[in-house]
């Protein structure tokens, strides 16, 4: 008895601690939202213009939930970190670009996710839209938009305007790329994945999620830069003869590019230019140089708290603009790869530096300026309770920062399994020790244990 007694306490003690931790974290780690209640309260050190930040949502399926990283947003921080714009009325925000010709107007790509009675039928639907705003009137235009079945996988990430009537866009829900005219609403061209790709060797699940392309770029000759997230490659296209085969960057290795978002071609005077990407799964900065006809990898930078980064713009300082979704922050990295402004954001998508260009249009190639490599790894833990986990495959780390509260770091989510581990093992302890036994004979009877 004297035993047991110790058991049940060590194991009340266990379970304590394990609440504990958990009470903690949940207490102290919050990621930020913007509102109109704490605008006022955000400050960062002053950055070199605007900056403006799309954020995503974690709602499963776009089920209402609550917490910082439910909220999605958009929001431009004025140079001294105030807020000088703030919309969330959309389900998701994903792609903003600058309005050339303006100082503040972007355009963006948004998802809403609809009811079965607002879709017409007896499914759930999306809407998904490209809109313009001047961030200074508050004033939005419609530009263009469409309703695609379901919600999962066919949200459109990105877009980029050709001309005043054309816009590319990434068509994550037909695994397509096409050309709209947004004034007559008419499709000019299109690239199927399919005319290129075997659905039953390369991607994900067909026709679930098979390539999740999630960006689009007009690249200065014409072609079109491509995204194909569940395949891990980044392709090129022609308008007239389709896929540049020898252009394509990653071959579905992991070491290569894994599950990448937003990558951004940067031109080079000498030929050599390079693309820059967020290696998403492997929670790292990617560049590559086009060289000698293939692509050589030239930088890469991590630090201890990157998780799954999903935007990297090169502004023509040669700083690096990075927007870190499970980090919950947007940075600023100098050429020494030091970070030298932050601002934090709940699970951001892309960001924009307005006044330097179209994505990293006008900046510099890693190769150029020289910028040194930057490794981090193992189990450490950033500034917000958050870490990357080196001994778990980076889609299950990201996966369950995804689906988990936002308070629940590496310590918290230790501290969960124990106590539940705990728990049952003290149960099953209970049960072994019950003074009776049940026996389901006819009559049903209950005799004590011998």
């Amino acid at each position: 008895m004297v035993e047991r007694a110790h058991v049940r306490a060590a194991a009340a003690v266990a379970l304590l601690v394990c609440l504990g931790v958990v009470s903690v974290a949940a207490a102290t780690q919050s990621a930020p939202t913007v509102t109109d209640a704490t605008a006022d309260d955000i400050r960062v050190a002053p950055a070199d213009g605007m900056t403006v930040v799309a954020t995503d949502s974690n709602t499963w399926l776009g089920r209402e939930r609550d917490g910082p990283r439910a909220s999605a947003e958009l929001v431009a921080f004025a140079a001294d970190g105030t807020v000088a714009y703030y919309n969330g009325s959309h389900t998701r925000y994903w792609d903003v670009d600058p309005v050339e010709g303006t100082t503040a107007t972007v355009e963006y790509l948004y998802s809403d996710h609809l009811t079965p009675e607002e879709c017409g039928g007896d499914e759930v639907c999306t809407r998904n839209g490209i809109e313009r705003v001047n961030l200074t009137t508050g004033d939005v235009e419609v530009i263009y938009s469409r309703v695609t079945p379901g919600k999962h996988s066919t949200r459109w990430h990105d877009g980029d305007r050709i001309d005043e009537d054309s816009y590319v866009v990434a068509d994550i829900a037909q695994d397509r790329v096409f050309v709209v005219n947004t004034t007559s609403g008419l499709i000019e061209w299109a690239w199927d994945a399919q005319e290129d790709f075997d659905t039953a060797t390369t991607g994900g699940p067909y026709p679930e999620d098979w390539t999740h392309l999630n960006d689009v770029e007009i690249l200065p000759n014409g072609h079109i830069q491509v995204s194909l997230r569940n395949h891990d490659r980044v392709v090129y296209l022609d308008r007239e003869t389709g896929l540049v085969h020898e252009r394509t960057l990653g071959d579905g290795s992991h070491d290569i590019i894994y599950e990448q978002h937003n990558p951004d071609y940067l031109v080079n005077d000498d030929g050599d230019d390079a693309v820059l990407v967020s290696d998403s799964e492997n929670n790292r900065l990617v560049e590559y140089r086009w060289t000698d006809g293939r692509w050589v990898r030239s930088w890469v930078w991590q630090d201890d708290r990157l998780q799954w980064p999903r935007d990297a713009d090169r502004l023509p300082n040669g700083h690096t603009l990075v927007t870190d979704s499970n980090g919950n922050r947007v940075f600023e990295l100098d050429e020494t790869g030091e970070v030298v402004w932050s601002i934090p954001v709940a699970f951001p998508y892309e960001a924009e530096r307005l006044g330097t260009g179209d994505e990293s249009e006008g900046g510099p190639p890693a190769h150029e300026l020289g910028l040194e490599n930057r490794t981090a790894s193992g189990l450490t833990v950033g500034g917000d309770g958050r870490a990357q986990v080196s001994i778990l495959p980076g889609p299950v780390v990201n996966a369950l920062y995804y689906i988990l509260p936002q308070w629940m770091g590496p310590a918290a989510l230790l501290a969960s399994c124990l106590a539940g581990v705990v728990a049952l093992g003290w149960v099953a302890l209970e049960i072994r020790w019950f003074p009776y036994r049940v026996e389901l004979n006819n009559p049903f009877s209950i005799r004590r244990r011998p």
